[in-house]
């Protein structure tokens, strides 16, 4: 290694230390405004694994991230901004000390829950050999999330399909205030590698020449595709595990005093050639802090009115969908087209899920792709939902589109925390620099005695968030020109499809077209009361109305088709000319999205009611087994007709 090489790792070491050195300093003047988690003790490991990465090569890194961003070229001018708050910061306000955000750097995010990040790197590596470019994905994580399931799943993935990934793991000794020798039953974490068939080497943590010498040995390893590389560098954090929190409970003063004479930069410093070099970068790096603090503190706050900015991507002008035509499908085959046409057009799709390879889903709904497509694009994966939604999630921030088909919606609830907390928020946390297209499909409802963990309704839980697209198809039609048009928007998708309309047939153009978000279906006319379906309420619906017509009764059928994006508008239109509204929906009624439609009408349309708005929905149970039980709890067509008919009557 050349002296400037040398040089070069002190200087950022030393501009990681000075600029946590400020920011804690900054912590107690109330400069910044929430948590402040420093690096202090670590530098080493983020320097010397940064050394080898091109600006190109992706970072996703966890709540302990001020390092990670700085060594991947963050200014320090960003990061110090981000933490007070300032519009010039990294992630432009919106994230502080545990979000950080620069993808024009590499720096894909940092996060406030432990493990998602070895996720998202697995993701970055799955789109990097897909679209076959040599770069490589590196995940940060601290010694708390070897115990998580993402690190297994996460690897396991990563090591099945030979992604470029490095995995390196700060082993700081403590998860927060919880030991590591206490917390796992296998202490050494390099020793982990090999359960995943994978290399797994143990590093000083604060020795940056030797975690220089052996990153360059794994990236290397990676960008020529033999795979992922597992780190665990040992090293100390000599600050507490926030600014402000009592660091003395679980650790003596002489353990951080003993670790403080380990010192990652007093280390190289010693080894150094130059040593009046070394003090010139301290002068420098010095200087450089001290106007990056100025210009942040005096820098301008975000304006309050972008504060709901950058939630969902900017939409786009889509013509009018054509008429169904003559041509009968069904709803699978529906999808199936819609799925296949996109993975021919685009060829960053790809899809995960159990099955979904030779056997084409259990749903069949890749049957055939995997002939057309390969592996790599209907890709079969373990029993590990977290691991693909959070590999999702990486993929799609990285420039491929992957499908995640989880089966039954029930499968998912897994992975939640990777939707709700990573997928939904990503493109609002980087102020929409990374933008988040992905689909997320399967099956919900009720029959087939399937019982209560293949059954359920998930809309309401998902449309709760922003963030989230959640659609419901009832028809072939609206499946296929829905899906047509998730594959094409940048926002995450939930479509959540009925199993018991999967083979209803219908009719169904050949060509590709989009429905858009947001738009309900006025799915029969009417004039005497309005019923807003959802799912497999809507052919119910219909047969209902049906009955009603025969008898001189007008009933309009609406479906919202989505129920975030929910158009209300519709559904008042449709109220304003009947002056009674039933909502019927399979799912609970409880905080439901009936109630959600029922809210919205009675604010917006209140004087156009002539009855109270009514609900028709399940019963508010898990889900039995036995064929009578079952029945029972679903709203049948008589139980839909008595609804519509005690309201007709109000």
């Amino acid at each position: 290694m050349t002296n400037d090489e040398q040089l070069a790792l002190y200087r950022a070491m030393v501009l990681i230390r000075r600029c946590e050195e400020q920011l804690a300093k900054s912590h107690q003047r109330g400069l910044v405004h929430g948590a402040c988690h420093t690096y202090v003790g670590q530098e080493a490991i983020a320097v010397g694994v940064c050394a080898h990465l091109r600006r190109d090569d992706v970072v996703f890194s966890t709540h302990r991230g001020h390092g990670h961003a700085l060594a991947k070229g963050v200014p320090p001018v960003q990061l110090i901004a981000e933490l007070y708050g300032r519009a010039s910061g990294c992630s432009h306000g919106r994230g502080g000390s545990m979000h950080l955000f620069s993808p024009e750097v590499g720096m894909m995010g940092t996060s406030g829950i432990v493990g998602p990040c070895i996720l998202q790197a697995a993701g970055a590596g799955y789109s990097f050999a897909l679209l076959t470019t040599d770069n490589v994905a590196g995940a940060f994580f601290g010694d708390g999330a070897v115990n998580n399931a993402a690190f297994h799943e996460g690897l396991n993935l990563a090591a099945i399909w030979k992604l470029p990934v490095l995995f390196v793991c700060e082993n700081n000794q403590f998860a927060t205030e919880v030991p590591f020798a206490y917390a796992a039953g296998n202490p050494s974490v390099a020793s982990r590698g090999a359960a995943y068939g994978i290399p797994g080497i143990e590093l000083d943590g604060n020795d940056v020449l030797a975690i220089r010498a052996a990153a360059g040995e794994a990236v290397a390893r990676a960008r020529r595709g033999d795979g992922p590389t597992l780190f665990e560098c040992k090293t100390y954090r000599t600050r507490p595990h926030a600014e402000g929190m009592g660091d003395y409970t679980y650790r003596t003063r002489e353990d951080v005093e003993r670790w403080k004479t380990k010192c990652p930069i007093e280390r190289l410093r010693a080894a150094l050639a130059e040593p009046q070099a070394a003090e010139e970068i301290d002068e420098e790096v010095r200087r450089e802090v001290e106007a990056a603090h100025t210009e942040a503190e005096t820098s301008s706050w975000p304006d309050a009115s972008t504060a709901a900015n950058h939630i969902y991507a900017a939409p786009r002008r889509l013509p009018e969908p054509p008429a169904p035509g003559e041509r009968v499908i069904t709803y699978s085959q529906a999808t199936l087209e819609a799925l296949g046409a996109e993975m021919a057009a685009n060829p960053g799709i790809f899809v995960l899920g159990e099955g979904i390879g030779v056997r084409g889903g259990n749903f069949k709904t890749t049957a055939g792709l995997y002939d057309k497509f390969g592996a790599q694009r209907l890709r079969d994966t373990p029993i590990a939902e977290r691991g693909f939604v959070g590999l999702g999630c990486g993929a799609a921030m990285t420039g491929t589109r992957p499908v995640i088909d989880f089966m039954f919606a029930d499968f998912v609830l897994d992975g939640v925390g990777e939707i709700v907390n990573q997928i939904a928020k990503m493109q609002y946390m980087s102020s929409g620099r990374l933008k988040m297209p992905i689909l997320l499909r399967g099956c919900i409802g009720i029959g087939h005695s399937a019982a209560t963990h293949h059954s359920g309704n998930y809309a309401p839980m998902y449309a709760h968030f922003p963030g989230l697209r959640v659609v419901v198809p009832s028809t072939p039609y609206d499946a296929k020109g829905l899906l047509h048009h998730a594959l094409r928007c940048d926002d995450p998708v939930m479509f959540l499809e009925p199993r018991e309309l999967l083979t209803l047939k219908g009719a169904v153009p050949e060509a590709a077209y989009e429905i858009p978000f947001g738009k309900a279906a006025i799915v029969r006319g009417g004039t005497a009361a309005t019923i807003v379906a959802l799912g497999t309420m809507v052919p119910k619906a219909l047969e209902v109305a049906g009955a009603l017509a025969r008898e001189g009764v007008s009933v309009e059928v609406i479906d919202p088709r989505t129920v975030a994006p929910l158009d209300v508008d519709t559904i008042g239109t449709s109220v304003t000319k009947t002056g009674r509204l039933l909502i019927a929906d399979e799912g609970f009624a409880l905080y439901g999205i009936g109630a959600e439609i029922a809210a919205q009408v009675a604010d917006r349309y209140f004087d156009e009611l002539d009855a109270p708005i009514k609900r028709l929905n399940g019963l508010h149970t898990p889900t039995p087994y036995s064929p009578p039980l079952e029945a029972a709890v679903v709203p049948d067509t008589a139980a839909l007709s008595k609804a519509i008919r005690d309201l007709l009557a109000e």
